[in-house]
C-alpha cells in the first residue's frame, strides 16, 4: 500500500524514513494519452501504462529518488486512492512508522524439490508487496538484453521495494536461473472490463511436463500457478477462469519463447512468439494453437550455443497473428452488459 515502505529507494542498511526525503537522480513521469500509449504498451509489456484508464508514473532515472519526484509520487497518490490526501498527511506526519523487515532472497536444501523451489520464489515475491503508489520504481526495456534486464534484478533483490507485474517476471527469472530444468517464458494478457483494456503478465514455467507460473497481481487469483497443470492450454484456461471471476473478458494472450538461462546473455527475450486473440477463437481451436506453440518451444534451435528464436515465418505466429479465426463459441461474461457498472472499474 502507498508508504508501505517509507523510503526512497535507499540501500539496505539505510533508515526507511518516509517523511525524510534525500538526494538522488532524475526520475521521469510516464503519464500520457490513452490512445498514443496503447500501441506502446501492448509492446513493451508494462503491466499497465494506464491502469484501466488511470496513467502511472516509471521511474527512468534509478535511485534513490530527488525530491521533486517524491512529491510528485504523494501527489499522485492523493489522486488515486480513496482517502488519498488525508492518507498520505497521516503517514508522513506519522513518528513511529514501523520497521520493514527486508525479505531474504530464498535459499534451498539439496533435497528440496522443484515445486517447492518454485513455492519460495513466489513466497518472497509476494513478501516484496505490490506496489500500489502509482509510481514503477524499475524501468523494464523489454528490449533490452537479458544480462541488463538480470543487473535490474539483483538491483530489486537489494532494494526490496514494492513491485508490479513485469518486474516481478524479471525478477522471477532472475531467482530461476540457477534451476536448469525450469524452462520459463512470458505470458502476458490483455483483458476488458467496463469499457477499459487492461494488461497484464506472468512469468510461465514449466518442467517435469507440467506448467506453472510465477508472479504479481492485485490479485492473488493472477499470480502465482503451482506447477501442476498438464498442458499450456489447461494454464491459460485456469487465467482465463480468473479474469472471469472478475468480470473481465479475456481478449489476447501473448506467450514468448523459452528464456536462456545464461544471466550473462546478449539475447533479447522473445516476449510474443504467439499472440492469440482468444475471444475470437473456440475452445478448440485455443487448444491447438496453445498445442502447436508447446511443440516450437520443445524444438528449441541452437546456433553456437544460443538459441534462436523460430521467427516471424513460424506456424504459431502466421496463424495467430494473421488469420485470427473468429469464433461462434461466445462467452457467456460477454452476454452480461458492464453498463450497468456505471463506470466502476474492477483493476486488476
Amino acid at each position: 500500500e502507498p508508504g508501505g515502505r517509507g523510503d526512497r529507494g535507499g540501500s539496505r542498511g539505510v533508515s526507511r524514513d518516509i517523511s525524510v526525503p534525500g538526494p538522488g537522480r532524475m526520475l521521469r513521469a510516464t503519464a500520457g494519452s490513452l490512445e498514443d500509449r496503447d500501441e506502446e504498451q501492448e509492446d513493451e509489456g508494462e503491466e499497465e501504462l494506464r491502469d484501466g484508464g488511470v496513467p502511472f508514473y516509471v521511474n527512468r532515472g534509478g535511485l534513490p529518488v530527488d525530491e521533486e519526484t517524491w512529491e510528485r509520487m504523494w501527489r499522485h497518490v492523493a489522486r488515486i486512492h480513496p482517502s488519498g490526501e488525508a492518507l498520505g498527511k497521516e503517514i508522513r506526519g506519522a513518528s513511529d512508522l514501523p520497521k520493514i523487515p527486508v525479505p531474504s532472497v530464498p535459499t534451498y536444501q539439496p533435497t528440496a524439490t522443484v515445486p517447492q523451489r518454485l513455492e519460495a520464489i513466489q513466497k518472497y515475491i509476494r513478501e516484496l508487496q505490490y506496489n500500489h503508489t502509482g509510481t514503477q520504481f524499475f524501468e523494464i526495456k523489454k528490449s533490452r538484453p537479458l544480462t541488463a534486464l538480470m543487473d535490474i534484478a539483483k538491483e530489486m533483490t537489494r532494494e526490496a521495494l514494492p513491485i508490479k507485474c513485469l518486474e516481478a517476471v524479471i525478477l522471477g527469472i532472475h531467482l530461476t536461473n540457477s534451476l536448469p530444468g525450469v524452462e520459463r517464458f512470458p505470458l502476458s494478457f490483455k483483458s476488458h472490463f467496463s469499457g477499459n483494456h487492461f494488461y497484464h503478465i506472468v512469468l510461465g514455467v514449466h518442467s517435469g511436463g507440467r506448467f506453472g507460473a510465477l508472479g504479481m497481481s492485485r490479485r492473488e487469483e493472477l499470480m502465482f500457478k503451482p506447477l501442476e497443470f498438464k498442458t499450456l492450454t489447461d494454464l491459460v484456461q485456469e487465467f482465463q477462469g480468473a479474469y472471469r471471476g472478475y468480470w473481465h473478458t479475456l481478449r489476447k494472450v501473448k506467450i514468448g519463447q523459452y528464456v536462456s538461462h545464461d544471466p550473462h546473455s546478449v539475447e533479447q527475450i522473445e516476449w510474443k512468439h504467439s499472440i492469440l486473440d482468444v475471444d475470437k477463437l473456440s475452445k478448440e481451436e485455443l487448444r491447438k494453437e496453445l498445442e502447436r506453440h508447446t511443440n516450437v518451444m520443445a524444438r528449441p534451435c541452437f546456433v553456437h550455443g544460443r538459441l534462436v528464436p523460430s521467427g516471424p515465418a513460424s506456424p504459431v505466429r502466421r496463424i495467430s497473428r494473421v488469420e485470427r479465426r473468429p469464433s461462434g463459441d461466445k462467452k457467456v461474461l460477454e452476454q452480461k452488459s458492464s453498463t450497468d457498472m456505471n463506470g466502476y472499474q474492477i483493476r486488476v
